[in-house]
C-alpha cells in the first residue's frame, strides 16, 4: 500500500479508522519504550525510529543522507507491519523475540527477516512489542550496525 504522504501527520490521517488507531497505539508503545537517541521520522513511506546523522553522522550505508532506520511501522493492505532491524541483526535477539512471542500470543507469527506482520489490528502484542523496543540502545545498535553492516 503506497503512501502519497510526506510526514508522520500526514500519513496517520491517510489510514482508515482501524488502522489509525493500531498505529497510533504502536507508536505510543514504541515512543514510551524506545531509548533516548531514537528519533521518529517519516522515512521510505513509513513511520520510523532512527538514530539522527546529528548522532551517527556517517548515515544508512544504503543512503549515507538518511539516519540510520531501526524500527519502521506501517499499514499495508492486508496487514500492520512492524520491521526491526535488531531483530535481522541479532540471532540472540531474534530467539527471544519468537520465543516470548510463542508464549505470550495465540496464534502463528508471520515473520520475515525483519518484518513482522499482523493481519488483525485487535491481535497486536502491543506489551510484548514495547518490551522489544527496550532490548537494544541507540548506542547498542550503532555498534551492532557497525559490526553487522559496516564491514
Amino acid at each position: 500500500m503506497k503512501s502519497s504522504a510526506n510526514s508522520v501527520d500526514a500519513y496517520v490521517e491517510s489510514l482508515s479508522e482501524e488502522k489509525k488507531e493500531a498505529i497510533n497505539a504502536l507508536r505510543k508503545i514504541i515512543k514510551k519504550n524506545l531509548s533516548k537517541g531514537f528519533e521518529e521520522c517519516f522515512q521510505y513511506g513509513m513511520i520510523g525510529y532512527s538514530v539522527s546523522l546529528k548522532k551517527y553522522p556517517k548515515g544508512y550505508h544504503c543512503d549515507p543522507s538518511q539516519p540510520l532506520p531501526f524500527l519502521s511501522i506501517a499499514a499495508q493492505k492486508n496487514s500492520i507491519n512492524l520491521y526491526h532491524m535488531g531483530i535481522y541483526a541479532s540471532p540472540e535477539l531474534l530467539n527471544w523475540f519468537t520465543d516470548a512471542y510463542a508464549k505470550n500470543v495465540k496464534g502463528k507469527l508471520d515473520m520475515g527477516k525483519s518484518c513482522i506482520r499482523f493481519k488483525k489490528p485487535d491481535q497486536i502484542p502491543y506489551q510484548l512489542i514495547g518490551e522489544l523496543c527496550t532490548k537494544i540502545s541507540a548506542d547498542e545498535w550503532i555498534q551492532l550496525y557497525e559490526k553487522t553492516f559496516r564491514k
